[in-house]
């Protein structure tokens, strides 16, 4: 069973862009191996669900490279069993990412840092996490899609909903109605932050590409940063057998 106590540390970022990125990159630094398990994980799983399904992706590669940009994406074997394990697998790691968010808390408050702790996602909130990480995934995955600029102004309003799932246990729709209320009162810090932390997380595909598995969960750090800039000190998760 759960209870929650109110921390009496009081370190949270000022709202501004500058202060929530660079509060959120000095937590990552702190945090980064377990970022890199959760990385680990995620690109052994989209690796063994290729093989499973066939789908050949260097081929399609080689394609665009030597093709006139007609390839038919759907028409490649093992394309559509991909995507669809791919989009279920990914909805399973959403805990994973809520965990993260858990151990970024516990480590911002100088707590002992647990490998369960990755995992509390799994334990507390799971079926929300998963209805939420869906639903924003289809509104976003839209948005990106159209014309790709459209998904810059929709993400902010995403920015908060995993620690709210997180620390308030809160349903999906409401986080994701508080998410939007709080990212519509300050729109523009919230415009800037997401795009500032997105580049961040994509820079590491100017490393060699496989750079990524080393910046692709900051974003999720500055969600947390975020929370504590515009939320207050998040509530301690203590679990009892």
């Amino acid at each position: 069973m759960e209870n929650f106590s109110e921390f009496e540390n009081n370190n949270v970022p000022q709202k501004s862009t500058g202060e929530i990125i660079s509060h959120a990159f000095d937590l990552y630094k702190g945090v980064f191996l377990y970022a890199l398990l959760a990385m680990i994980v995620y690109t052994a799983g989209s690796f063994l669900i290729q093989i499973f399904s066939g789908f050949d992706s260097q081929a399609l590669a080689e394609d665009v490279r030597a093709g006139d940009g007609d390839v038919d994406f759907w028409a490649i074997p093992g394309v559509w069993l991909y995507s669809g394990l791919s989009g279920f697998f990914g909805l399973l790691l959403a805990p994973l990412y809520v965990g993260f968010i858990y151990v970024t808390n516990k480590y911002h408050f100088q707590q002992k840092i647990e490998f369960s702790d990755l995992f509390i996602g799994y334990r507390q909130n799971f079926l929300n996490i998963v209805i939420y990480a869906l639903l924003s995934g289809i509104i976003l995955g839209i948005s990106f899609a159209l014309c790709f600029f459209p998904g810059f102004f929709v993400l902010p309003f995403f920015m908060l909903g995993y620690p709210i799932l997180l620390f308030e246990n809160a349903s999906a729709t409401e986080a994701i109605s508080k998410s939007f209320n709080i990212a519509k009162e300050n729109y523009g810090l919230f415009l800037g932050t997401s795009i500032l932390a997105l580049l961040i997380s994509l820079s590491g595909i100017f490393l060699c590409i496989v750079g990524i598995i080393f910046t692709a969960m900051f974003m999720l750090v500055a969600m947390y940063s975020l929370y504590c800039a515009y939320c207050g000190k998040p509530r301690q998760l203590e679990f009892k057998s």
